[in-house]
């Protein structure tokens, strides 16, 4: 098993042509077929089967395709962490975060840090925590900035950078704002804004509704944080937001926050990395910045 046949296994999956993986890799099919074939003597089991003129894997190969996915990916970072390990003024980090702190944490990391080191070139990929978490187990990006609830993972190590609970966002005219300890049952009444499906606001929100036996009655369901805050600043509805996504309007006096009345889950904003990536110095400095400008962030949030 070489790292040639195990790039043809994930190549044959997304193009399903020999054709196609043997003009990526600079080969000749003949060359490719001999590959598959000595594979398959080598694991003495078949990975590939022929339907309609194309190749696809079996079960079995889709087994091998786990593994082969993570260790092109390792075998990539490798020589990428060996070519840039020497200098912190090159190179490129891969960064993914999820909607929060992509829009209300880093645009001030990535300003300090890009001022400090203008070489390095920095990639940023803005999913739901949950994609992020996925895209580090397999080796797509260098570092994932979340904000979640805690965690454990057998291959991620995650690191809080400043505590973001979930609050109770509405308009200050709205009549929850008067109310010093709004109940569950009066939130669910007001007109209700819920975010995605995939985002981790929204599964908290959902499982708080579980937790009290309550259903809501024909709510508005947005992706976007912004919009979210523009209807709710209209005056009739009300949502779920991080704390750190509403600092501007609060300060403004544009929105009343307020504690969720039951709401027992803590959240954090993290820094999480894969255990099995060894980080380069760029990652570790760039680390060293979330640090500073995560303490920063949770002191001014909570005086």
């Amino acid at each position: 098993m070489n790292l040639m046949k195990l790039q043809i296994v994930e190549l044959i999956e997304r193009h399903h042509h020999m054709t196609a993986v043997a003009e990526i890799l600079g080969i000749k099919q003949p060359t490719v077929t001999f590959h598959m074939k000595s594979l398959e003597e080598e694991l003495q089991v078949r990975l590939f089967e022929s339907r309609s003129g194309k190749t696809f894997l079996t079960e079995a190969g889709q087994a091998l395709l786990h593994y082969a996915i993570k260790i092109n990916a390792l075998a990539k970072e490798s020589e990428r962490v060996v070519r840039e390990y020497d200098s912190l003024y090159r190179g490129t980090l891969h960064i993914g975060a999820s909607y929060v702190p992509a829009t209300y944490l880093l645009p001030g990391i990535l300003n300090t840090f890009s001022h400090e080191f203008p070489g390095i070139r920095i990639s940023l990929s803005v999913k739901p925590s949950p994609v992020i978490r996925d895209m580090l187990g397999k080796h797509q990006i260098d570092l994932g900035i979340i904000s979640s609830e805690p965690f454990t993972g057998p291959s991620l190590q995650a690191e809080p950078l400043c505590k973001d609970d979930l609050s109770l966002i509405c308009s200050p005219g709205h009549p929850l704002a008067a109310s010093d300890n709004p109940q569950p049952e009066q939130i669910i009444r007001s007109p209700f804004v819920l975010h995605g499906t995939e985002s981790s606001t929204r599964q908290l929100t959902d499982l708080w509704l579980q937790q009290h036996g309550l259903h809501m009655r024909s709510p508005v369901e947005l992706d976007s944080l912004e919009a979210i805050k523009q209807l709710v600043l209209l005056g009739n509805h009300v949502s779920f937001m991080s704390r750190m996504a509403v600092q501007r309007e609060l300060r403004q006096g544009m929105l009343n926050v307020m504690p969720i009345p039951g709401h027992r889950a803590s959240r954090h904003i993290y820094c999480v990395h894969n255990k099995d990536r060894l980080p380069s110095v760029q990652i570790q400095r760039f680390q060293e910045v979330l640090r500073e400008m995560g303490q920063q962030l949770e002191q001014a949030m909570w005086e």
